[in-house]
């Protein structure tokens, strides 16, 4: 079997392989990340998850890498992680009552072969409406900086989302079901990738 690293440091990715049955070995990645609030989140996702990849997958040529970023987009803007908490209320005051889009890219990379494969995943998610109350409830349950659009769904999701499109994995940050397959078909064909 192929050596497989996550380039991340995201423990939701982490445990969501995890559950999903894979061994791998993380290394995070020092690529520069794109965080245009007004940029084309899809070609922004896609961007970040093929440098984290590549950065990795340079240091371990015959590894297959995997690189993933996830942002929530309102509109046409885009909302990164917040810098503080301040932001992130602003954030979700924004979102409640609101439909947004949640867009993770995946990249998987084996330099040594030249091996590179990219996805990108959109999940619509609609808010609850909002109030300061409800907002300072869910940030004792969550710590939304860490978190594109200051919220993670798996922690008092609750609180304040009505509804979601499938799969849930995407909207916390990998959408583990839709890549699985291809990553056991990958990891099980071994060095022997050449696409």
């Amino acid at each position: 079997m192929q050596k497989f690293i996550l380039a991340s440091a995201s423990p939701r990715r982490r445990e969501l392989l995890s559950k999903a049955g894979f061994s791998f070995e993380i290394q995070t990645s020092d690529a520069e990340e794109n965080e245009n609030p007004h940029g084309n989140p899809q070609e922004m996702v896609l961007e970040n998850a093929l440098a984290k990849a590549r950065a990795v997958a340079e240091k371990n040529p015959d590894a297959l890498v995997l690189g993933a970023d996830t942002t929530v987009a309102l509109g046409n803007h885009v909302l990164n992680k917040p810098a503080d908490l301040c932001e992130a209320r602003k954030m979700l005051h924004a979102l409640g009552g609101n439909a947004h889009t949640v867009f993770t890219g995946v990249a998987l990379v084996c330099a040594g072969t030249g091996f590179c494969e990219t996805r990108i995943v959109a999940c619509r998610v609609k808010f609850k409406p909002l109030s300061d109350e409800v907002i300072s409830r869910y940030f004792e349950i969550c710590n939304p900086l860490d978190k594109a659009g200051a919220y993670g769904i798996q922690e008092g999701g609750e609180l304040i989302v009505e509804s979601y499109e499938e799969p849930l994995s995407n909207i916390i940050g990998l959408p583990v079901e839709l890549i699985a397959p291809r990553l056991r078909e990958l990891l099980a064909a071994g060095g022997n990738v050449f696409f």
